[in-house]
């Protein structure tokens, strides 16, 4: 055995993965859209929506903290196959995304049923929804869907997701402080949060390892989903509460007045900012109206009558301030339409929004 050779090899194996990482450790991080590598929209098709889900083995599909290789995966970064189509980016929390509805009985996927034109122009619409309730993660998303030539976005929101403790409570949020501190600077946001990730450890290849874990299984688990298109398991569950705690507390927040320093408007006017003359339409989402026992205190499990009823007169103030155009369908939805959440819609409560909205969509995509 030659004990020289075989040191010789590992010594320059050793060398070359120290030169590896100090490269990487170097090396500016990459911008969406520049490089980022993928089999879906090559191999097999763009996935409708956002990885995200804890069961893998059953749904081809899970969550990870890497935004690029979520759009990368996305049908929204294929190569446009109809120049003229106009496109809509409907992004919001897990309502967009379609807990417990197929992609197709999401809101973009009814919005696209409807075959919407302007002129000669189809309308197509693409879901940017992704589970957990925050404007911030949503302002995020937003930033790096902009690299993707949007022709409006269709932005749906609630009350929930404006509390400071919640904006970055999303682990998708919380786990990118790299693209949300330029966010917090750039546009004065009141949330502060320590940034761990930029350590030079973390660049190296050990410090990315579940960065490149996560990416290889998100490869393979598209071989499955492309071949039975299940990214979702849909079981049993327990309807949205219809009786109701006796409780007037939002958060910390007590009646009479709602507290507008801990709720995050500073994000609508961060937002019009960002998008620019783009054309937008903000959307109060619609919400589960319960005529349960005390349903005279609060409209649902999420919030009290005082709190949300100051929170719309609030929204409308400020989209106005911001110059967004507001849309609020809080009760366009009967209760019977709502599943598991006081937000969450059947595939036929999705219709209904969509057709009802479908007028307001063309008013600012066609002007």
């Amino acid at each position: 055995m030659d004990f020289r050779f075989y040191r010789n090899v590992i010594l320059k194996a050793l060398v070359l993965f120290l030169a590896l990482n100090f490269l990487m450790v170097l090396l500016p991080p990459a911008r969406v859209g520049t490089a980022q590598p993928s089999l879906y929209n090559i191999i097999y098709p763009g996935r409708e929506r956002f990885p995200f889900g804890e069961t893998p083995q059953q749904a081809y599909n899970f969550s990870l903290y890497d935004v690029d290789a979520m759009f990368a995966a996305h049908v929204v970064s294929a190569r446009v196959t109809n120049p003229d189509e106009l496109r809509v980016f409907v992004m919001g929390d897990s309502s967009v995304w379609g807990t417990l509805l197929k992609p197709e009985e999401t809101l973009a996927g009814q919005l696209n049923t409807l075959q919407l034109t302007c002129g000669e122009a189809p309308l197509r619409f693409f879901n940017l929804g992704y589970p957990t309730i925050s404007l911030t993660k949503d302002l995020m998303l937003m930033e790096l869907a902009l690299d993707y030539d949007p022709d409006m976005i269709l932005w749906l929101t609630t009350l929930e997701a404006f509390p400071l403790e919640k904006q970055l409570a999303s682990p998708l949020a919380e786990n990118n402080p790299q693209r949300i501190q330029p966010l917090v600077q750039t546009y004065n946001l009141p949330l502060s949060f320590l940034d761990n990730d930029n350590t030079w450890w973390n660049k190296t290849l050990w410090g990315q390892r579940r960065i490149i874990a996560d990416w290889l299984r998100l490869q393979l688990y598209g071989v499955m989903w492309s071949a039975t298109g299940i990214d979702q398991i849909y079981p049993p569950y327990e309807p949205a509460a219809w009786d109701l705690e006796a409780e007037e507390t939002y958060y910390e927040l007590t009646p009479p007045t709602l507290a507008e320093e801990q709720l995050l408007f500073q994000a609508l006017p961060a937002v019009r900012s960002l998008t620019g003359d783009l054309p937008l339409l903000l959307v109060n989402e619609p919400i589960m109206i319960s005529a349960g026992a005390n349903s005279d205190l609060r409209y649902n499990f999420f919030y009290p009558r005082w709190a949300y009823d100051q929170y719309r007169t609030r929204l409308s103030q400020q989209a106005g301030a911001a110059g967004l155009p507001l849309v609020d369908t809080w009760d366009w939805i009967t209760p019977q339409e709502f599943t598991n959440s006081a937000i969450h819609l059947t595939p036929s409560g999705e219709q209904l929004l969509a057709e009802q909205l479908a007028a307001s969509v063309l008013e600012q995509i066609c002007k």
